[in-house]
């Protein structure tokens, strides 16, 4: 049996810790050992369909209640699981349909099972001849004893963020799981004295593995609600880390943004914080300056600024690549932008004008190596500006995609993780996504720079900015980028000009460069996965 398995059936054995859901209106509990006997009956649900080891299952659920004993279930039953990829208020169902089916037919999934709110799938899956459950009607099944799990066995296909119109996912092995998990209890001190509150998507890595897996494994108390809780009400989460005396919570930058300027409205004494050991902060880009105003406004309710941690990951990696150090204050490192956009050097900066401010993620966790290497694949030294490259016991192999298996690394192990950046001292620091680097005048300029710039324009919308590379051509004579920006005053041509001119004058004064064009869009109106990363690639057809 793998040891996660057999870390889970342990956990489950030992702690006396549990599950909360539910909130905020129905709460309810249960405790690793309650979850998994259920999850055994559920595993005889599934084998009782025929499920055989090495099938892969799909689960297409919202509610945390559901999600985690079937998915405990699946590998007990020893199965892989693919949490599918679940709709917005944006999505167009028809396309979301038709994208589904491609993926249960690229994992070649041997059943799928259905949980709240998407009871109504039943009927197209079951249009196309596909064996499925309805999650509640798993919960009476037979008792099931754990079949053996290889290490080296699939345990999660975890489709990549983006549209799904191309499928692909990554391959998890019981291995690759086991490793980055317990590098993380390590590493943050997890086991049954601490309590972690998420309203992650499940269906998002760092749901899956950071916000259940990590907790069902180390014994940790998990409080979890859905997005869908947090976003009618952010404070909901701040409200749940002081009921229940949270030790560590995680989301990403977005959501700190908003949460603080949510917290700003509360009355001191409403809310205590003081428990909270980590407030993790990654899955996309991380602005130093949302952290701070975060940690200013809830240091009213007892928030320690120690507990700020910035994470770097990737699905590639299982989840976790690096952290920043426990008890450390958050560390940024302040660079020349004239040596990094022009000599890809990270050299300290000399005067407070010209420079960029890049968080500092830890260094790698020991099951993963990284080293930074040029275009010729040729290791560079520290504060040399390369492709960031991973290998070890937490990274995958590859992919599965529509046309079969697709290997992730070279032949020494390397993966290419896609990512710029430099080793500082040890700490990896990301400086954005290679294929997203804007090139003017022989200056390699990163979209995140450009857009924290425009996201302080007032009236722009924080976190609600994107910024496009334009390629010359017919209208340009040189590549040039857009800046599109969401604003509640767009439709109000005034007060567009107004934010047009002053997201051009803040990003000519801060990075030095003019956009060729500047969007002002209607909140709600930027492509985003399904776990909220803006998609700089599908915004650049609003500009069509």
């Amino acid at each position: 049996m793998s040891r996660f398995v057999e870390g889970v059936i342990e956990t489950a054995a030992t702690a006396p810790t549990g599950m909360v859901t539910g909130g905020p209106d129905a709460v309810s509990r249960r405790t690793w050992s309650d979850l998994h006997r259920l999850a055994r009956r559920i595993a005889g649900g599934l084998a009782g369909a025929g499920l055989q080891p090495g099938d892969a299952v799909a689960v297409l659920a919202g509610s945390p209640a559901e999600i985690a004993p079937v998915a405990q279930a699946i590998w007990l039953a020893g199965g892989s699981m693919t949490m599918l990829h679940q709709p917005t208020p944006r999505t167009d169902l028809a396309t979301w349909r038709d994208d589904t089916i491609r993926v249960l037919r690229m994992i070649d999934a041997k059943q799928v099972v259905i949980g709240s709110p998407f009871e109504p799938m039943a009927e197209v899956l079951a249009a196309y001849g596909i064996t499925h459950h309805l999650a509640l009607s798993l919960f009476d099944g037979p008792d099931f004893t754990p079949v053996e799990a290889a290490e080296d066995g699939i345990a999660l296909l975890q489709l990549t963020s983006g549209s799904t119109a191309e499928p692909k996912a990554v391959r998890i092995t019981h291995r690759n799981l086991y490793a980055n998990l317990t590098d993380a209890a390590r590493h943050l001190g997890c086991d049954p004295s601490g309590v972690m509150v998420s309203w992650l998507p499940m269906f998002h890595d760092m749901g899956m593995v950071g916000c259940l897996l990590l907790p069902m494994l180390s014994g940790m108390e998990l409080v979890s609600v859905t997005p869908a809780d947090f976003l009618s009400r952010p404070t909901l989460w701040a409200e749940l880390m002081s009921r229940h005396r949270a030790t560590i919570t995680t989301a990403p930058n977005f959501a700190w943004a908003v949460l603080g300027r949510r917290l700003a409205q509360v009355s001191d004494g409403e809310l205590d914080l003081s428990a909270l050991r980590v407030a993790g902060n990654g899955a996309e880009p991380i602005d130093p300056e949302t952290m701070t105003a975060f940690v200013t406004t809830a240091s009213r309710f007892g928030l320690p600024a120690s507990a700020v941690n910035c994470c770097y990951g990737a699905a590639e990696s299982t989840l976790v690549i690096s952290m920043s150090e426990m008890g450390d204050p958050m560390l940024v490192d302040v660079v020349s932008a004239d040596e990094l956009e022009n000599s890809g050097r990270a050299l300290s900066a000399t005067s407070a004008s010209g420079v960029r401010r890049l968080p500092m993620l830890g260094r790698p966790f020991p099951s993963v190596e990284v080293r930074v290497v040029d275009d010729d694949g040729k290791p560079l030294g520290e504060r040399l500006v390369g492709r960031i490259q991973l290998r070890g016991e937490s990274v995958t192999d590859g992919y599965l995609t529509t046309s079969g298996f697709e290997p992730a690394r070279d032949a020494d192990g390397w993966l290419d993780i896609g990512d710029e950046g430099y080793l500082a001292d040890g700490q990896i620091v990301i400086c954005g996504r290679r294929k997203d680097v804007i090139i003017m005048g022989g200056r390699n300029i990163y979209p995140t720079d450009i857009e924290r710039a425009a996201g302080h324009v007032e009236g722009v919308r924080s976190g609600n900015v994107v910024a496009v590379r334009l390629s010359a051509g017919e209208s340009l004579s040189r590549e040039s980028f857009a800046v599109l920006a969401e604003s509640r005053a767009a439709g109000d041509a005034a007060a567009e000009e107004m934010i047009r001119r002053s997201v051009t004058a803040r990003v000519v004064a801060e990075i030095d460069v003019r956009p060729a064009v500047v969007k002002v869009l209607p909140p709600g109106s930027l492509p985003k996965t399904p776990s909220g990363k803006l998609r700089r690639a599908a915004a650049r057809g609003l500009l069509d």
